[in-house]
C-alpha cells in the first residue's frame, strides 16, 4: 500500500486509455525504474486475487519507462490527422493536454517527442510540411525556433513519396536553444520524381552547397517575420524588408473576410441565371425591393478586374440568410461577418488559388464571400497597394509567409510596405488605374459580363467587309494592349523593386502569360503551347463568341440595333423586344445627333425567333432552324457579297462545317461558356435525331407544347413522308441497283428515327406537356432545368 501514492495512482489511469492516446501519454510517476525494481521483486505468486493485478501494473509502468524522458535520440514519423478526424474523446484530451499544438496530431507528437528526449538530445520528424508556414502551427513554430534548434531540414514536392497525399518535410532539431547556430536546409519543392529522385538532389546539395536548393539559416532569420513561418530560402535583403518597413498592410485599411451563407445553392446565383429587373447591378446600397446584390467570391488567377459572375440574395438586408442562420438582422459576426463592409469600394483577392495571388479593383456596390476576402483602404494609397500587392514582390513575400494555395487575410495583412518617392507616387497611380481600366474593358468584351454591350468584331472600330479583315485588325488592338499592360506592369515593379533594395534579386519582367487579359492567349491557355496554336485556339474561340452572340439576337436576347440585354426578364417576348429596342435607339439618337458610321439598323431584317423555340437538325428540315439563322445573320452583319468567304472563314477556323458545329459542339460550348448553368435550353431526343434549343428568360408554360407541336411532330411528319418517298424509289423499276441499295439505307435510318422520336415524345415529351410546368428564375438552372428530366440534354 505505501507504493501506491498519487503519482502511480494517476498514472495507472492515464493507460486506462493507452490504445486511444498512445504514446502521447506523459506519466505522472517520474521514477518509474526504482518503483519497478521493487514491485519486481514482490512474490505475489500465491495472492489469488493480488497476482493479475500486479502484472498489470508491473505492465503499466514498462510502458510508463518507454514514455519517460530519457532517449538521446527520438525519431518519429508521427500520425497525420486534423481535429476532424479525431474521436470526441482524443480532440478533448487533446484541447487539455496539448492546447498549443491541438492542430493535428503529428504537431502534438513534435512536441511529445522533444519531451522525450534529454537535455541537448536529438529528434527527428518526417510530417506534413504545413507547421512551416500556416498561422494555426505559429505555437508551435515559435517552440521550435525559440526553444529548440533547427539543425537542418528537407522540403520535398507533393510527389516526393509515392502514394503520399501531403507535401512532406523531414528535419532534425536539438533539444536545446543555440541562438548564434546556422542550419543546412534543403528545398525540393521545384522538382518533380519520386524517392530516388529526391535521394539523389538531397545528397548532390550535401556533396555541393552551391547546387541552388541549398540554404543557411538561423531561428534568428525565422524570427525577422510575423508569424516566423520557416522561410529559410530569402535573402538577407528580403528578410530586413519586414524589419525595416515602417508598416505592414494591415495598417493601412480594414482586411476582412466575407459571408459564408451556409447554402450556396439557395442564396447564390450566377447573374445570368436570375432577371436582369431584380438584379442591383449599380446601386451602392441596398435597396429592400430588390433581391440579388452583385457579389465577390475569388475566382481564377486574374489581376486588375473582372471574375464577377455572381448574385447574392440580399433582399431586406439578407432577411433570409439570417432567418436560415437563426440570427438577427442586427448581427454582425460568423457566418454573415463582414457585411458592415458590404457595397463599399474595395481589393479583392481569391483566398483558394490554384495559381499566383492576384488582387483586383471593386468600385462599390457588390457585396463579398469567404472565399474573397477584401481590403478596404479608403485611401490615397489603394493605387499604389493595389499596383505592390500585384507586383513581382509579393509573389516572393508571399512565398515565404503564405506559400500555400490558401490567401489567408492573417498572412496579407503581415506584407511589409515601403514608402516609394512621390514622383514615383504619381506614375504607379497613372498605370494602375490604366491597368484596372484595360482589363475591365477586356472583362466587359465578353457576353459572361453583365456590362458586356456588343460583340468586338461587329463595332464600328474593328468591323470590315471580311471577317478576316475585322479579326486582324482586332486581334492587333488585342497585342498591342496585352503588350501595354506588359509595359506598365514591369514599370510599376521596376519602382517597387528599387523601393525595397532588390536590384540585384529581381527583375521587373513580366512573363506573356501572367498578362491576365482574355484576349490574351498566352493566359488564356496553355503556356506550354507554341504560338501557332496559340493563335488557331484564340482564332476558334473568336468564332464561338461569335456564333453565341448571334444566337443570343436569334432569341433576343441581344440585338444588333441596341446595346447591351435586351431580352433578360422572365416571360418577356417579342412586344418587349421591340419597345425596348426602340427606347434604346431613342437614347441614342438623342445622344448624337445622327447614327454612327458603320452601324446597323436591322430590327426588321434580323428579328427575334417569335415563338422562343430553334431548331437544330441534321439537315434542311425547317427554314428557320439554327443554321439557317446563322447564315442569315452572317449576311446581315458583314454582307452579301463576302459572305461565301467568311462563311468558309468561320469554319476552317472551327475545323467543320457551320451545321455539324451546331449539332455537336454548340451546346457544350455554350455549358462551358456558363459555367453548366446554360441560359439556353436543349430539348433533344436520346439518340440526337431531334434537338430544339429555347430561351430560358422566355419560357413559358406552353413553350414544351410549342416544341412538340411546332417541331418534334411536323419533324416526325417530314421523315415519314421522305421514308416512303424511298420506299417508293427502292421499288420502281426504273431505279438502279445503287441508287436502291443507298434509298434502303436511308428507309432503316428513318425507320429508327421516327420509332426514337415516338418513344420520345409518348414517353416524356406529351406528358411534359400536359404539366404546363411553370419555373422561377430566382430557383437558379439547377433546380429548373431538373424539372424536365430526360426531355433536356444531360449536363454532367
Amino acid at each position: 500500500r505505501d507504493l501506491f501514492t498519487t503519482p502511480l495512482q494517476a498514472t495507472l489511469k492515464q493507460f486506462e486509455e493507452a490504445d486511444n492516446f498512445g504514446s502521447l501519454i506523459r506519466p505522472e510517476v517520474t521514477d518509474v525504474e526504482a518503483m519497478l525494481n521493487v514491485l519486481a521483486s514482490k512474490n505475489v505468486s500465491g495472492e489469488l486475487f493480488l497476482s493479475p493485478t500486479h502484472q498489470k501494473v508491473l505492465q503499466a509502468l514498462q510502458q510508463a519507462d518507454y514514455l519517460s524522458p530519457k532517449y538521446h535520440v527520438v525519431i518519429a514519423n508521427p500520425p497525420y490527422m486534423g481535429g476532424k478526424g479525431m474521436n470526441g474523446r482524443l480532440a478533448a484530451w487533446l484541447k487539455d493536454n496539448f492546447e498549443n499544438v491541438k492542430s493535428d496530431l503529428f504537431s502534438a507528437f513534435v512536441l511529445r517527442c522533444s519531451q522525450l528526449s534529454r537535455n541537448v538530445g536529438h529528434i527527428g520528424i518526417m510530417c506534413p510540411n504545413v507547421w512551416m508556414y500556416i498561422s494555426a502551427y505559429e505555437k508551435l513554430r515559435g517552440v521550435l525556433t525559440g526553444d529548440k534548434t533547427l539543425t537542418n531540414l528537407v522540403e520535398l514536392p507533393l510527389t516526393g513519396f509515392k502514394g503520399a497525399t501531403v507535401q512532406i518535410c523531414a528535419y532534425n532539431f536539438v533539444n536545446a536553444f543555440y541562438p548564434r547556430s546556422i542550419g543546412g536546409f534543403i528545398r525540393l519543392v521545384d522538382f518533380k520524381g519520386g524517392d530516388e529522385e529526391m535521394s539523389s538532389r538531397t545528397r548532390e546539395a550535401i556533396r555541393n552547397k552551391d547546387c541552388g536548393w541549398f540554404y543557411n539559416s538561423s531561428s534568428a532569420a525565422f524570427n525577422k517575420i510575423p508569424g516566423n513561418p520557416i522561410s529559410y530560402w530569402l535573402s538577407d535583403t528580403l528578410l530586413s524588408s519586414f524589419v525595416r518597413a515602417k508598416e505592414s498592410l494591415a495598417n493601412i485599411g480594414s482586411i476582412r473576410e466575407g459571408i459564408n451563407t451556409g447554402d450556396n445553392d439557395r442564396f447564390l446565383k450566377f447573374w445570368h441565371e436570375v432577371e436582369k429587373s431584380n438584379v442591383s447591378f449599380e446601386c451602392p446600397t441596398s435597396p429592400s425591393h430588390l433581391k440579388w446584390f452583385p457579389h465577390r467570391k475569388g475566382g481564377s488567377y486574374r489581376k486588375w478586374a473582372g471574375n464577377m459572375e455572381y448574385v447574392l440574395n440580399w433582399k431586406n438586408e439578407g432577411q433570409e440568410i439570417h432567418a436560415f442562420h437563426s440570427l438577427p438582422l442586427d448581427y454582425n459576426g460568423a457566418p454573415v461577418r463582414g457585411k458592415a463592409f458590404f457595397f463599399k469600394q474595395a481589393l479583392s483577392w481569391s483566398r483558394i488559388s490554384s495559381g499566383k495571388f492576384s488582387l483586383r479593383y471593386h468600385k462599390s456596390g457588390s457585396t463579398y464571400d469567404s472565399t474573397a476576402p477584401s481590403i478596404f483602404t479608403g485611401t490615397e494609397r489603394e493605387c499604389q497597394t493595389l499596383a505592390f500587392l500585384n507586383g513581382k514582390i509579393v509573389a516572393h513575400l508571399l512565398a515565404a509567409i503564405s506559400p500555400t494555395l490558401d490567401f489567408r487575410i492573417t498572412n496579407l495583412g503581415r506584407l511589409p510596405l515601403h514608402e516609394i518617392c512621390t514622383k514615383d507616387v504619381s506614375v504607379v497611380k497613372k498605370n494602375t488605374l490604366e491597368l484596372v481600366d484595360t482589363s475591365q474593358a477586356d472583362w466587359d468584351t465578353y457576353e459572361t459580363s453583365w456590362d458586356f454591350t456588343s460583340l468586338s468584331l461587329l463595332k464600328p472600330d474593328y468591323r470590315q467587309p471580311t471577317l478576316k479583315v475585322s479579326y486582324q485588325k482586332l486581334r492587333a488592338q488585342w497585342l498591342e494592349m496585352t503588350l501595354e499592360m506588359q509595359r506598365l506592369e514591369e514599370e510599376n515593379n521596376r519602382i517597387f523593386i528599387d523601393a525595397y533594395g532588390l536590384q540585384d534579386e529581381l527583375t521587373s519582367e513580366v512573363p506573356l502569360n501572367e498578362i491576365t487579359l482574355t484576349c490574351n492567349p498566352h493566359y488564356r491557355y496553355s503556356n506550354s503551347k507554341n504560338a501557332e496554336e496559340l493563335e488557331a485556339l484564340l482564332l476558334a474561340d473568336t468564332m464561338k463568341e461569335f456564333i453565341s452572340y448571334a444566337v443570343g439576337c436569334m432569341f433576343g436576347r441581344y440585338s444588333l440595333d441596341a446595346p447591351g440585354l435586351i431580352l433578360a426578364n422572365q416571360g418577356e417576348g417579342l412586344e418587349d423586344y421591340y419597345r425596348i429596342v426602340s427606347n434604346q435607339l431613342s437614347v441614342i439618337s438623342n445622344q448624337q445627333e445622327e447614327k454612327a458610321e458603320g452601324s446597323l439598323l436591322t430590327a426588321d431584317i434580323f428579328p427575334p425567333d417569335a415563338d422562343n423555340v430553334i431548331p437544330i437538325l441534321d439537315g434542311d428540315w425547317f427554314t428557320d432552324d439554327i443554321t439557317e439563322r446563322f447564315r442569315k445573320f452572317l449576311r446581315i452583319t458583314f454582307g452579301e457579297e463576302h459572305y461565301e468567304q467568311n462563311l468558309k472563314f468561320i469554319e476552317v477556323a472551327l475545323g467543320k462545317d457551320i451545321r455539324k458545329y451546331f449539332l455537336k459542339d454548340f451546346y457544350n460550348d455554350h455549358l462551358r461558356r456558363y459555367k453548366k448553368r446554360p441560359i439556353y435550353w436543349l430539348f433533344s431526343s436520346p439518340k440526337g435525331s431531334f434537338n430544339a434549343l429555347i430561351y430560358m428568360h422566355r419560357y413559358r408554360p406552353d413553350t414544351v407544347s410549342v416544341v412538340l407541336n411546332g417541331y418534334l411532330r411536323e419533324f416526325r411528319a417530314k421523315l415519314i413522308s421522305r421514308k416512303s418517298h424511298l420506299e417508293a424509289v427502292s421499288i420502281s423499276a426504273s431505279t438502279s441497283p445503287g441508287e436502291k441499295t443507298k434509298a434502303l439505307k436511308e428507309i432503316e435510318s428513318f425507320r429508327k428515327m421516327i420509332e426514337e422520336l415516338e418513344s420520345y415524345e409518348r414517353e416524356v415529351l406529351y406528358p411534359l406537356a400536359t404539366q404546363q410546368i411553370a419555373i422561377d428564375l430566382d430557383d437558379g438552372v439547377k433546380v429548373n432545368y431538373q424539372k424536365f428530366g430526360p426531355a433536356l440534354k444531360k449536363i454532367p
